[in-house]
């Protein structure tokens, strides 16, 4: 199933999940008493929270595709021909060699959004998510 057929059902199914709990919290806000009031807007902060959250990794997946189209119609995104374990995991040694190379190309262009996007790729494939991401949206805050 292709990525984006996954996204709309996972979407799809926390919508519901998040109407449910509105639902709920409603039904206790309604109850009129303190105790139900309070937890009815307890229970009503967390669809508030979880639609933010999606609403922010929908716009930080959809700028990062912008900016892989953006380096592929360039020629310049990393063709990925990197080792892999069977367990799918790029090879320690190989993603060594890339991290090495895009670190040295932002520490020589640290303006450069590209470079900057090619470093999260290194990150992710060396399995570092946090930085991988943090690279990324340093790289559409100077595309933008």
């Amino acid at each position: 199933m292709p990525a984006k057929a996954v996204v709309v059902v996972l979407l799809l199914l926390s919508a519901l999940y998040l109407a449910l709990l509105v639902q709920q919290g409603v039904r206790l806000l309604l109850t009129g008493e303190v105790v139900g009031v309070l937890l009815g807007l307890a229970v009503l902060l967390v669809p508030v929270l979880c639609g933010w959250a999606v609403v922010r990794e929908l716009l930080f997946g959809r700028a990062s595709e912008r900016l892989a189209d953006e380096l592929a119609a360039a020629g310049a995104l990393p063709v990925d021909d990197l080792r892999r374990r069977p367990s799918g995991r790029v090879v320690r040694e190989d993603a060594e060699r890339l991290f090495t190379r895009y670190r040295a190309e932002v520490e020589e262009r640290p303006e450069d959004w590209a470079a900057w996007y090619r470093l999260s790729l290194a990150y992710d494939a060396a399995g570092d998510r946090r930085r991988a991401r943090a690279a990324a949206r340093h790289a559409i805050e100077l595309h933008e």
